[in-house]
């Protein structure tokens, strides 16, 4: 699976619903795909409902075709205190070309770009010194 860059036409940051994440599970389900929950009900333990913002981060293709789509999900946690988390899931191209961008500017593209990757490496929070 080749990444994709914030070049690439296949770079997209979304925000989406939380029940529009319940459709992409249960899409993922019904795919046996790996890289999802392991059910809705999981899902639901974890991610707080409300919207959550997602990126494309990889493109699967068989055959010259693209297959899915793995993306990072950035989210509220359950019961987390505000606190967020990052994980990933496979998106049919279909699904994935119909959510709505947010990323269509190239300065901001960067900034949400640079922000999934701290989030994606972990966020601190820390004491000034």
């Amino acid at each position: 699976m080749p990444l994709i860059h914030s070049t690439d036409p296949d770079f997209r940051i979304c925000q989406i619903s939380f029940e529009t994440l319940l459709a992409i599970q249960l899409e993922a389900e019904g795919r046996g795909w790996a890289t999802r929950w392991s059910s809705v009900d999981a899902l639901r333990s974890q991610v707080k409902d409300g919207s959550v913002v997602l990126q494309s981060l990889m493109r699967e293709e068989r055959g010259g075709a693209v297959w899915g789509f793995r993306c990072l999900v950035l989210f509220s946690v359950v019961d987390g205190k505000g606190a967020g988390g990052i994980a990933t899931i496979d998106i049919d191209p279909a699904r994935f070309e119909s959510l709505e961008r947010l990323d269509r500017d190239p300065a901001v593209r960067e900034v949400l770009a640079r922000m999934f990757s701290l989030a994606s490496g972990g966020i601190s929070m820390i004491s000034k010194k």
